[in-house]
């Protein structure tokens, strides 16, 4: 499979995997405060990392670049969950996975890792892909924006600025995902371990199934994702890693379906389709603006060529 579909498909199952995370963070805490479900999550998910870092056949040295970097990013990546999780606490799950796909068009705004501004058409794109957004959400009930709701809409600004960071940070350095996320996770956990103290008791009673959805959130929804989406990055664009991760919002309608029982109205299913087709528009809008620079490159060295030969 060739490197691009590779990682548009690792993207893509990032997607699936956060569109599944909403549901999992809203019966976590109901169970749990909110801080404790974030500190285990990270704290779960620091171990694995080490486990990881410690497995590797081949020892790999750590750099400066890398905890510095992880470091802030780390804080990034805190507040993202922070704002989300309470978010997500006094708001649907369906709701919140909507409201997050915003994302896509902040992203492109905060991305100036490129030397040329995206084209009109890629935000028309991203256009549609807010009316989606839209669709889905009246399909849910539009109502007042809740305070749920504001504060997923913060997580998502925090989130575009996060995504674009990593892009703008990792841009011709060479990092390794593992590492970036090993610290981000222990950073988080720092973070969180303060505020979590008083709610281990809590934490000690807790049933097998929050912490099936603790365990989770922390081995698919972080490590995984976290890495996987560093490596996409690393691999592509941030702003069309944002259009792929774009596609949260129809895997969470789609698991609230499946899983949680809900009904998809035909408003749902035409916002469903415009998401679809937004996404993959601005797909084939941003990868032929990445690859037009290289093309002219390329013609203007065989310009030059010619001339020469004759």
């Amino acid at each position: 499979m060739p490197v691009a579909r590779r990682t548009d498909a690792v993207l893509l199952l990032v997607a699936l995997v956060w569109g599944s995370s909403y549901l999992s963070a809203k019966t976590a805490t109901v169970a749990l405060p909110v801080t404790a479900v974030l500190f285990v999550r990270y704290a779960i998910s620091a171990l694995a990392c080490c486990v990881l870092v410690a497995s590797r056949r081949r020892t790999r040295r750590w750099k400066r670049a890398e905890v510095r970097v992880g470091s802030l990013l780390g804080v990034t990546q805190a507040a993202v969950l922070t704002l989300e999780t309470y978010g997500v606490a006094h708001t649907s799950a369906a709701n919140a996975g909507l409201i997050i796909s915003l994302t896509i068009v902040l992203t492109p705004m905060l991305d100036r890792t490129g030397s040329r501004r995206l084209p009109w058409t890629f935000f028309l794109a991203a256009g549609l892909c807010v009316l989606a957004v839209g669709l889905l959400t009246s399909s849910t009930g539009l109502h007042t924006p809740r305070l749920g709701d504001a504060l997923v809409l913060a997580a998502a600004v925090v989130r575009a600025g996060h995504v674009a960071l990593v892009g703008r940070l990792t841009a011709g350095r060479s990092v390794d995902p593992l590492h970036l996320t090993t610290v981000q996770t222990v950073v988080g956990s720092a973070l969180f371990s303060a505020p979590a103290i008083t709610f281990l008791p809590d934490l000690a009673h807790s049933d097998a199934a929050t912490w099936a959805q603790l365990i989770y959130l922390a081995l698919f929804c972080s490590v995984f994702a976290f890495l996987a989406q560093t490596w996409a990055i690393l691999r592509t664009s941030a702003s069309r890693a944002s259009l792929l991760l774009g596609t949260e919002p129809i895997w969470a309608v789609a698991i609230g379906i499946t899983v949680g029982g809900e009904r998809l109205t035909l408003w749902a299913a035409l916002g469903a389709m415009l998401m679809i087709v937004g996404t993959y528009w601005g797909q084939a809008v941003e990868r032929t603006h990445r690859d037009a620079p290289a093309k002219s490159a390329d013609g203007a060295e065989r310009g030059n060529m010619t001339p020469t030969s004759v």
